[in-house]
Order: C-alpha cells, then sequence, then structure tokens
C-alpha cells in the first residue's frame, strides 16, 4: 500500500511525524507534503529536511491521499471548511488537535471522508512519542492500519475506542510535563546533597528513562519492578516512604483526572 502523505500544519509535532515517516521508509520524501504558514518557513523547511513544502493548503489537499491535520484545535474547524472540496471517501483525514471529536471532524468534512482522531505527545519529535488512534465511521481496517504505522515511525501507537481520548490526554498527552518536574525534582535532591546540576540532572533523566524502559520490555508491573528495588532494611523504602508522606502518588493520579476534566471542557467548547 502506498500513500502521498499530506500535513497540514507542519509545526513541531507536524515536521516530526513528517521526518520519521521519511527515516523509517514508510513514504519517500517525494510522496510528503507540507504546508506552512509563511515563505520564510517554507525555504527553511525544504533547506533543512529535503520535504517539499508550500504555503496553500488546496495544494496539500489537492495531491495527498493522506491528510494531517497538525493544527490547533481551534483551527481544525476552519482548516477542513478551506479544503472540504477536496475531501471524501478517497481521501484519509488523521486529525492529532486535542479535544476535538470524530463527531465534529465528521460534521466539517463531506460525507463518507474517513477521519480518524488522534493524540499524540510530543516526544514524537524525538522519536518516542505514544499516540492514541480512534477510528471514525468510514475507516477501513486497512486504513487504520496504515495510520497506526505512520505514527509508529515516530514512537509507540495503539488504537483505543473514542471514549478513553479525554483520559489520554490527561495521560499521555500531558504526562510528559509531570516527567520533567520529577526529573527536576530528582536532581534538586541530588543539588542538595553537593552534586552538580548537570550531573544531577543527567543521573535523574537516565534513571527515569531506564526504569520507563523496563516497564516497557519486561511488561511487569511497575509494582513489581518497585519491590525490585526496594530491599529489606534498605535505602530505597525510607525513600519510598517520603513520597508516600508527601502524597506524591495521589497528586499524580490528581494530575491525570484534573487534565482529563480540562479536555472534556475544551470539547465541549469546540462543539
Amino acid at each position: 500500500m502506498s500513500y502521498t502523505v499530506g500535513i497540514l500544519g507542519a509545526g513541531k509535532i507536524g515536521e516530526a511525524l513528517a521526518m520519521g515517516i521519511m527515516a523509517r521508509g514508510l513514504v519517500p520524501a517525494g510522496q510528503i507534503i507540507l504546508s506552512v504558514r509563511s515563505e520564510r518557513h517554507r525555504a527553511e523547511l525544504e533547506a533543512r529536511s529535503g520535504i517539499r513544502a508550500v504555503v496553500d493548503n488546496a495544494i496539500v489537499a489537492a495531491e495527498a491521499d493522506t491528510l494531517i491535520l497538525a493544527v490547533k484545535p481551534k483551527s481544525v474547524s476552519d482548516l477542513i471548511a478551506e479544503v472540504a472540496p477536496l475531501l471524501g471517501p478517497g481521501k484519509l483525514l488523521i486529525s492529532t488537535a486535542a479535544g476535538v471529536s470524530l463527531e465534529l471532524l465528521e460534521s466539517c468534512a463531506p460525507e463518507g471522508t474517513p477521519v480518524i482522531r488522534t493524540m499524540p505527545n510530543m516526544a514524537v519529535g524525538i522519536g518516542e512519542g505514544m499516540t492514541v488512534l480512534s477510528p471514525g465511521r468510514f475507516v477501513k481496517s486497512e486504513q487504520l492500519e496504515w495510520a497506526t504505522s505512520l505514527f509508529r515511525a515516530v514512537g509507540r501507537a495503539i488504537v483505543l475506542e473514542e471514549e478513553h481520548m479525554d483520559a489520554v490526554t490527561g495521560l499521555s498527552g500531558s504526562g510528559p510535563a509531570y516527567v520533567y518536574i520529577i526529573i527536576e525534582s530528582l536532581s534538586d535532591g541530588g543539588v542538595k546533597l553537593g552534586l552538580p546540576r548537570d550531573v544531577a540532572t543527567e543521573l535523574a533523566a537516565q534513571t527515569v528513562l531506564g526504569a520507563a524502559r523496563n516497564v516497557l520490555l519486561t511488561g511487569e508491573h511497575p509494582a513489581k519492578l518497585k519491590d525490585q528495588v526496594t530491599t529489606p532494611a534498605g535505602v530505597t523504602i525510607d525513600g519510598i516512604l517520603e513520597l508516600e508522606a508527601g502524597r506524591l502518588r495521589v497528586t499524580l493520579i490528581n494530575a491525570v483526572v484534573k487534565a482529563a476534566e480540562r479536555s472534556r471542557q475544551l470539547l465541549h467548547r469546540l462543539h
């Protein structure tokens, strides 16, 4: 299966997707086209990546059979309206906009247009993203498989029912920000104990990376892996007791819930 991929709104996520799918060999550079907002950005992007860019959304919509909307939620309706005459059953439309429902996307596009709602996070920019995809009514299985492969080019990707999208937004969408705070706090602890800031930050970041990869590669429950580090009467259990006293666990749970609630509110506003 071969598609021409068009990305409407080549910001960080759009550029990351383009570079990822090209690097993986899913789509050659000649079959990728991006739209940008300025001639300056167009020239810079083409010089840096070798991928064709234009300042006209209609050109992208006309030439590509897979269209990825990589714009802010408030811009989605206007953008789809702009290219609607070029959409239809033969065009796969993929949205990366947070809080924009399949119902809204399908209502803006011509009847029969296959639409997929996605929630990627910013780590797609370094090839370690987490993306969830939810297909609309007119999406065929091979189209969903193709779309999933695009996002697996820049990390991990899974398919879930749309009802889970607010939870996904609160967890993996906003989650990198929570983890950055954890890394910064671990680094602060190292500095408090006399480590240079750069050393403390490297220790903290690699520790988080290693722990995360261990969960993904082993498939073990995090609690079981935690117990492997926590020896009887050792030093780790004292640190864990401080985390529990500070309500870290409950605070992180509440952060996910609050962000999910905010995502739900955004959806209502857009409708």
